[in-house]
């Protein structure tokens, strides 16, 4: 089955739909690039160097791929424009190979933490609750036991939010409403979790501003309750991301990176938007690993994170 032999032609179809709109944003300038044009020269690399950037694929990353591009260019000195789709399918790829970081084939969790704890940060309107719910309801249907801990007690719409998911997809929740402490809420969470026999733990942190010195305060306090009870918890601290806000969700990544311990990401909304380039650039530069995205509304939309499936789907 090739390339796809880890995605099932359902997934990969929702794949290619949910970057429909980025594609056709990259594709359609590609083609006014090369017009007329038929080798890989100066002005095509300058056109190409635009596309990638305004697609928020990021500066430092797109000059690197340009830079694999002009190399493979000058050895042959009759690369044709026809090629560049293939071309750049194969140095993106071969970049994020690069990084060395894990590739993601399904939702699962290591067999010797138990339960595995994920704290859930990032700030408010990325999909935070949205992605726990769906991610709760993926590992439930793997055949794990979830438990959630609704720590965002700042808003009350984010406790009834991810009360609701519960409902929906019918997971338990540990939830003492609206201006409880988090970390109380993080603590009583896992001693649950552990009496419990749970798999996994799914905390939900406040999502105030990413760059208020309180928020990370309190990161760091969640962080210190949950180790009394399991000494090397969490075990993943995922930083969910809004892919449609492009140079935002870079921002925010280098705040959250610089504030917490941060080593897994997960962008949301990329069905909506042109800007899933993204994507690319977050994986790129840095270094941490992209392990969910977000192709839409379904509880099936949010996907675990391959690279070369995905730029397989934006190029191919």
């Amino acid at each position: 089955m090739g390339l796809f032999n880890i995605f099932s032609r359902e997934k990969k179809e929702r794949l290619d739909q949910g970057l429909e709109k980025t594609k056709s944003n990259i594709f359609t300038r590609i083609s006014k690039a090369v017009a007329g044009k038929s080798t890989v020269d100066d002005e095509v690399l300058d056109s190409l160097e635009e596309i990638l950037v305004t697609s928020d694929v990021g500066v430092a990353t797109t000059l690197r791929i340009i830079e694999r591009i002009q190399k493979r260019a000058t050895k042959d000195k009759y690369l044709g424009t026809s090629e560049l789709n293939k071309l750049l399918k194969e140095e993106i790829v071969a970049l994020l190979q690069e990084n060395n970081l894990q590739d993601f084939t399904e939702f699962s969790v290591p067999g010797d933490k138990k339960p595995y704890v994920i704290l859930v940060v990032g700030v408010n309107g990325v999909g935070k609750t949205t992605t726990i719910g769906k991610l709760a309801y993926q590992f439930k249907k793997s055949g794990k036991s979830v438990l959630i801990g609704a720590a965002d007690t700042f808003r009350a719409a984010a406790v009834e939010q991810i009360t609701i998911w519960a409902d929906r997809v019918g997971f338990p929740i540990i939830n003492q409403g609206m201006g409880a402490d988090p970390a109380s809420v993080a603590f009583d969470t896992v001693k649950s979790a552990i009496a419990r026999d749970m798999e996994v733990v799914i905390i939900d942190t406040a999502g105030r501003l990413h760059n208020k010195i309180n928020l990370m305060n309190e990161l760091s306090k969640i962080r210190k309750v949950i180790q009394k009870l399991i000494p090397d918890a969490p075990h993943e601290v995922l930083l969910i991301l809004d892919a449609s806000t492009g140079q935002n969700a870079f921002e925010q990544a280098k705040q959250f990176t610089a504030a917490t311990e941060v080593n897994a990401l997960a962008l949301t909304k990329l069905d909506g938007t042109a800007k899933g380039g993204v994507v690319i650039g977050i994986s790129d530069q840095f270094k941490i690993p992209v392990k969910y995205i977000g192709v839409g509304e379904g509880l099936e939309d949010l996907q675990v994170f391959n690279r070369v499936e995905f730029v397989d789907s934006l190029f191919n």
